[in-house]
């Protein structure tokens, strides 16, 4: 099928996402559209792996004054390594509500969570808008990411150390990855992280497409960047796309399926 055929039957007003979460979150996203009647792909880009050791999750979790959990999987997979029954703290925090219900689960109930779902929402809490004069702070994540948050409370006089409880690992994909989801009709994307739309746009690049012809390159190219819509979850994800050369890109209110769902509606009756 000739690509410009293709492009025009991409421009449907109907939305085909393609959801680009972990297994877990992608599906319960998966569920929550498909009750608002939009069709999606489900494409996660990683795996999770366990990381940290047992000797420093005890230390880390046992010798702080504050634990912030970043994720879900930050908290199943510290659970995993030390469980929860043993931790010791003053206060616990989530980053958003998915993360405080996973906390609850293990039955921790005193779970403080903001009401902005990110590093600026942890910020503003009053557990950590003061000045701390050497408090030990852990905050639990995966291998890499965001550094403003541990930046900010070190200049509040922090003590903060990272445990590193599962580390991402990167599916493998066929070079043509990008005309498969074309061929998909995929005309929308969800992207929760900068690390996941700096992958998807090195999926979709002209240099992963190096099997079709120079011309259906270039427009394969033209449709992800200028035809696609990308529903990011942050302006400051927002601002790397546009970096990077997107420009139908729209902001949730957050990255939660909630917040997710309900920005894809509205798009969806425009």
């Amino acid at each position: 099928m000739p690509i410009t055929t293709m492009l025009t039957s991409n421009n449907s007003e109907k939305l085909n996402v393609l959801i680009t979460r972990p297994t877990k979150k992608a599906q319960a996203l998966a569920e929550s559209l498909a009750t608002i009647d939009i069709a999606c792909v489900n494409q996660p880009l990683f795996d999770y792996q366990p990381l940290a050791d047992y000797q420093t999750s005890e230390h880390l979790l046992t010798n702080t004054n504050i634990i912030i959990f970043v994720s879900i999987a930050a908290v199943e997979f510290a659970h995993k390594i030390f469980a929860a029954q043993n931790w010791r703290y003053q206060h616990i925090i989530a980053v958003g509500s998915a993360t405080k219900a996973t906390l609850q689960q293990l039955g921790i109930n005193n779970v403080i969570c903001p009401k902005l779902e990110n590093s600026e929402g942890l910020l503003a809490l009053p557990e950590l808008n003061k000045n701390f004069c050497g408090e030990p702070i852990t905050i639990v994540r995966g291998n890499g990411g965001r550094e403003h948050l541990a930046e900010h409370l070190n200049k509040l006089g922090a003590n903060v150390n990272y445990l590193e409880s599962y580390q991402r690992v990167w599916r493998t994909f066929t070079e043509d990855i990008g005309m498969h989801w074309f061929k998909q009709q995929i005309n929308c994307i969800i992207v929760t992280s900068n690390a996941i739309l700096e992958k998807l746009v090195q999926l979709i690049s002209t240099q992963l497409i190096a099997r079709q012809e120079k011309n259906n390159a270039q427009q394969l190219t033209e449709y992800w960047c200028n035809q696609c819509l990308w529903i990011v979850a942050s302006q400051r994800i927002a601002n790397t796309a546009k970096q990077l050369g997107l420009t139908r890109v729209v902001i949730s209110d957050g990255a939660s399926k909630e917040a997710i769902t309900a920005t894809l509606q509205q798009l969806e009756n425009k």
